[in-house]
């Protein structure tokens, strides 16, 4: 439901406000991400929200339009989380077993040295369905009784996360697409809106100005969310690839 009132716009004292984000960003995992926690961002915050990938919206007070831009940037801002994820959790696997030291987020390597690190007690494979795809380990002989050693337990974990994060980045690209198509689709339509919910011709030009910054905002999202599903694509190429070598 739809947080603010379009009133809201023409008050003064609010002006300021419709410059926050229509979704105040979350804490990121990434230390560059912590001054994007302000309620209200500087110039300079706002260069270093969008560095980092997350979407800022400002509010044009038309409820329908404003409750559209703010359901993309919620579904950017959770692909987006999602991205970070999936990219932690390889650099935490290669890091664990000190592969791909050329800093690439390739599986393949990964999985190969710990299949030889603990083939004398254990069988790893990767195994894959539909979307999901794991590593399975199977103790050899006495080491059935025995837990895992803690850092093929946290390879376990790390490859589950990774697959958790590459389904979801799918999947929410695609409805971002489909939020996105709508708005640079309505593009004019939207304008007439804006133009008249504005009470003033100063009103008129300053919520102009926040709908052509939000549409800029939707073209980064655009762009960046068609970068992070086609390389959660390539992570799960590879794992069905991996899984295709060893059957």
């Amino acid at each position: 439901m739809l947080r603010f009132l379009c009133s809201c716009c023409f008050s003064s004292e609010n002006s300021a406000n419709e410059r926050q984000p229509l979704l105040h960003p979350r804490p990121s995992d990434l230390n560059e991400a912590r001054s994007a926690r302000q309620t209200r961002p500087t110039h300079s915050d706002a260069q270093i929200v969008m560095r980092i990938g997350r979407l800022v919206m400002r509010q044009v007070c038309v409820p329908e339009l404003d409750q559209r831009f703010s359901d993309v940037a919620e579904t950017f801002n959770e692909q987006h989380e999602r991205y970070e994820a999936m990219v932690r959790h390889i650099t935490n696997l290669r890091q664990s077993y000190g592969c791909n030291q050329n800093d690439t987020m390739a599986l393949t390597e990964c999985v190969g040295m710990i299949r030889d690190e603990h083939e004398a007690r254990y069988r790893v494979s990767l195994q894959m369905k539909g979307y999901d795809f794991s590593l399975i380990v199977v103790p050899v002989g006495e080491s059935e009784e025995e837990p895992l050693p803690p850092h093929l337990s946290l390879a376990q974990d790390e490859v589950k996360g990774t697959s958790e994060s590459v389904k979801a980045i799918i999947s929410k690209g695609t409805t971002l697409q489909e939020l996105i198509g709508w708005l640079l689709r309505s593009k004019d339509q939207m304008a007439e809106q804006v133009k008249g919910a504005a009470e003033t011709y100063q009103e008129q030009g300053r919520l102009n100005e926040n709908l052509k910054e939000n549409l800029k905002e939707v073209r980064r999202a655009k762009e960046l969310s068609l970068g992070y599903k086609q390389r959660a694509g390539e992570v799960l190429t590879e794992a069905a690839q991996i899984v295709g070598a060893y059957l």
